[in-house]
């Protein structure tokens, strides 16, 4: 039987539903079944979260993940700052948590790179917390990017076969434009290529999608369709990129099936139909809103996998939060970490029979 890859969980703001969201997935046997698990964060955090959503399991605080025990009913925590339930006050903005938070990332992608887990997900962390801890970082990519000293990179969203990446993300919509220059465009198609094909697509179809309106209307409604997608379409033709294509439509095909990904030109763009598709709210549901989908980090040599929402900061402490992007996100980031470990096996086994045919 192949050996369970091991996923570090970060467990987002403490303020928020990462918490509790990470232990009601863990609920889940397709969940547990997919890895085993380690959460960085606080061990008290985690069992005060416990009792909001009813997990009776053990909360037993680990050194590192070689100290982990991965027993049925045991969540082994690492620890990664000292902190107090008073200074994680439910629902609040607090340095505290942002630190925490913070350094619950840094310390997971710290073991990923040295191998001691194979692959992490993230719970969601709030961006004003974090930065009131003084930790600028807009979010869990460039992080990610900063420690691995990954210089390109792309942010994949996902909601079952509906798959949209991102030409840039957390910059002002002034900015972003700016930032539609065909390299980066070139850039974040062969990512997304290399993603797709990793997942065992064949043949990828990327769909780019337009800046402008109508992507441009032949110059009508601005040149950079023009001068910097057509060339990044042509040059990335042999990856399946086609377009670019007019943004108010190419989502829906893409939904529909016509294309394997989108490359979106700037945050709302992509995010909006991702979460059109993946997040059902509806007044007449009692059991409140239904939310999917998930973030994957591109180019990073660490597995990441996190949910597409926020913190949620109204809903903590309540055990009602919606676990199942989380869920997701734990068993995509098992998946991948599986598939890794499986081509390293047998790029080994493959090179050890090599050996033995010389000898």
């Amino acid at each position: 039987m192949a050996k369970k890859p091991i996923v570090g969980v970060t467990m987002g703001d403490a303020a928020g539903i990462g918490p509790e969201i990470i232990l009601m997935a863990l609920k889940r046997e397709d969940v547990r079944a997919a890895a085993n698990y380690v959460v960085y964060g606080a061990p008290e955090i985690m069992a005060r979260a416990a009792d909001f959503v009813g997990w009776k399991g053990v909360i037993r605080e680990a050194s590192g993940p070689d100290d982990c025990t991965f027993k049925d009913g045991v969540l082994d925590v690492i620890r990664c700052r000292s902190v107090s339930l008073d200074e994680c006050k439910l629902g609040e903005l607090s340095a505290v948590c942002g630190d925490l938070a913070f350094e619950s990332i840094r310390r997971a992608i710290a073991d990923a790179l040295a191998g001691l887990i194979d692959a992490t997900a993230t719970a969601p962390l709030n961006k004003e917390a974090m930065g009131m801890a003084g930790h600028k970082f807009p979010g869990h990519t460039e992080i990610y990017a900063h420690f691995t000293k990954t210089t390109e990179y792309a942010m994949l969203l996902m909601e079952g076969k509906f798959r949209v990446a991102h030409v840039s993300t957390h910059v002002s919509l002034f900015n972003a434009i700016k930032a539609v220059k065909k390299d980066r465009v070139v850039t974040v198609i062969k990512l997304v290529y290399e993603a797709l094909t990793g997942m065992g697509i064949e043949k990828p179809r990327i769909a780019v999608a337009g800046l402008n309106p109508h992507a441009g209307e032949n110059g009508m409604f601005g040149r950079e369709d023009i001068e910097e997608l057509v060339p990044a379409v042509a040059e990335t033709a042999s990856l399946g990129a086609v377009g670019p294509f007019p943004p108010d439509s190419v989502f829906s095909r893409a939904a529909g099936g016509a294309f394997d990904a989108v490359i979106a030109m700037y945050h709302d763009q992509g995010h909006i139909p991702l979460k059109m598709v993946g997040f059902r709210y509806c007044e007449c549901d009692t059991d409140g809103p239904t939310i999917s989908g998930i973030n994957v980090t591109l180019g990073s040599p660490v597995i990441r996998c996190s949910v597409d929402h926020g913190t949620a900061f109204d809903l903590a402490g309540k055990g009602s939060a919606d676990a199942g992007s989380m869920a997701t996100a734990m068993i995509t980031a098992a998946g991948m970490a599986a598939g890794k470990l499986k081509s390293k096996q047998e790029q080994k086994t493959g090179a050890t029979g090599a050996q033995k045919g010389k000898e």
